[in-house]
C-alpha cells in the first residue's frame, strides 16, 4: 500500500473516477479495492447499479431503433421523423419539428416528450439540436387552425418542417398521419414517439418550441395563465376564458363553447 493511497479518502477516489466511463470506474475501483479492501464497496455496489441502468436505457434506446435499423439496411441514408406538438389546445399554434439524426448516434434518456419532465426535455433538445445531421420547425398559428381545422393544419406545419430540412431526407416517418402532398417515401407509425428514436426527438423538439412560445404570450396576455397550461384547456384556463373572453391567440373553433 502506497502512502500516497493511505491519505486518499473514499471522496477523493470518488472524484478520480466520476469523469471516466462506467466501465473505467468500474476497472479503477476493482484496482483500488486490492488495497482499499470492503472501504470501496459502497462505490462499487453503485457503479454496479449505473451499469445496469446504462445497459437497460442502452436496450430500450436499440429497441427505438427497429425502424431506423430496418431502413439503414435497405440502403436509406437520410431518415427524418415528423412529429407535432399542439392538437389539442385552446390557443397558440401547432407546431411540428423535422429531425435527422445520425445513424449510430445514441441519446441517453430519448423518448416520446409526453414521458419526460420539462427539465429533461430542455435538457434532450440542447443534445438533440446539437447531435442533429438536420432539423427544422413548421409554425402554423390559430387562424390558420381555424380555417382549415387542426388535423389540416398539423399536416401543414409538418409539410413546411420538411421542405425547411437543409439536407434532404430519403425518407419520413411520421406519427400517425401520412402527407400526401410530399413525393418523399414515409412511413406513418401510430405512438410513434414511442416507438421511433427519430420521431421521439421531434416531439421534443416541437414540444419545447411551443412551450417557449406560450410562456412568451404569457407575458402579453397575463390573465389566461399561458406559462402554467400551454394553452391547454384547463380548469383555470376555461374559467379565464369566461371571465375575459378571448384573446388574438385563442383558436375560435375551439373555445366558442367557453364563450358566450
Amino acid at each position: 500500500m502506497t502512502q500516497l493511497n493511505e491519505k486518499l479518502t473514499l471522496k477523493q477516489i470518488e472524484a478520480i473516477i466520476e469523469e471516466m466511463s462506467i466501465d473505467g470506474a468500474l476497472n479503477k475501483l476493482y484496482a483500488f479495492k486490492e488495497e482499499y479492501g470492503t472501504k470501496v464497496d459502497k462505490l462499487i455496489v453503485k457503479y454496479e447499479k449505473k451499469k445496469l441502468q446504462w445497459e437497460k436505457e442502452f436496450k430500450r434506446f436499440e429497441d427505438m431503433r427497429r425502424y431506423e435499423k430496418e431502413a439503414y439496411s435497405e440502403g436509406v441514408k437520410y431518415i427524418a421523423g415528423i412529429d407535432e406538438a399542439g392538437r389539442g389546445p385552446l390557443a397558440g399554434p401547432v407546431v411540428a419539428a423535422a429531425v435527422i439524426l445520425p445513424e449510430n448516434v445514441f441519446i441517453n434518456g430519448l423518448n416520446d416528450s409526453k414521458k419526460l419532465s420539462e427539465k429533461q426535455r430542455e435538457k434532450l433538445f440542447s443534445e438533440i439540436t446539437e447531435k442533429a445531421v438536420a432539423y427544422e420547425v413548421g409554425i402554423v398559428d390559430e387562424k390558420i387552425i381555424d380555417e382549415l381545422n387542426i388535423l389540416n393544419a398539423t399536416k401543414v406545419a409538418m409539410e413546411i418542417a420538411v421542405e425547411s430540412l437543409k439536407v434532404k431526407p430519403d425518407l419520413l416517418l411520421i406519427d400517425s398521419v401520412k402527407l400526401d402532398s410530399l413525393k418523399i417515401p414515409q412511413k406513418s407509425i401510430i405512438k410513434g414517439d414511442s416507438l421511433s428514436i427519430s420521431i421521439a426527438a421531434a416531439s421534443i423538439i416541437a414540444k419545447v418550441t411551443r412551450d417557449r412560445l406560450l410562456e412568451e404570450m404569457d407575458s402579453i396576455y397575463p390573465e389566461y395563465g399561458f406559462k402554467k397550461h400551454k394553452g391547454y384547456g384547463t380548469k383555470e384556463h376555461i374559467e379565464a376564458i369566461r371571465k375575459f373572453g378571448i384573446c388574438p391567440i385563442h383558436r375560435v373553433s375551439f373555445t366558442k363553447n367557453f364563450t358566450l
